[in-house]
């Protein structure tokens, strides 16, 4: 008897939790990693002079290294660059600011813009990871 009441009593309360409880709240799927769209726009790549030089971040730019320069994302931040032309991505990490030129929304050291077959000015969707 006293088994059965600890049986009862045990249902109704997850039963209890499971009305407070939910959905929304309780999933069996595990979540996804998110990433979040940043822009859309012309790339170039740089390297031509700054080799060897120090970057906005403080580091020494390396136009072999996969890096990019960005104007408003933070240093430290990766980013999927992705050649709207030929589908190729890369994954770069922001260390200068840039780019300066009219219209352009990164700007890629020589080895990431080669990586998604970019040799001048190509276009392309940045997607922050």
């Amino acid at each position: 008897m006293i088994q059965r009441k600890a049986t009862l009593a045990l249902a109704s309360l997850i039963v209890s939790a499971a009305a407070v409880l939910s959905p929304a709240t309780v999933s069996a799927e595990p979540k996804k990693a998110s990433t979040r769209h940043v822009q859309s726009g012309k790339a170039s790549w740089y390297g031509p002079g700054f080799h060897g030089k120090r970057t906005a971040s403080g580091e020494t730019f390396n136009t072999h290294a996969m890096t990019a320069a960005h104007r408003t994302l933070p240093f430290g931040t990766k980013v999927r660059v992705v050649n709207k032309k030929t589908g190729k991505s890369v994954v770069v990490r922001i260390n200068d600011r840039g780019p300066y030129a009219h219209g352009r929304v990164i700007d890629l050291s020589r080895a990431s813009a080669q990586a998604i077959g970019i040799s001048g000015v190509g276009s392309v969707e940045v997607v922050q990871l």
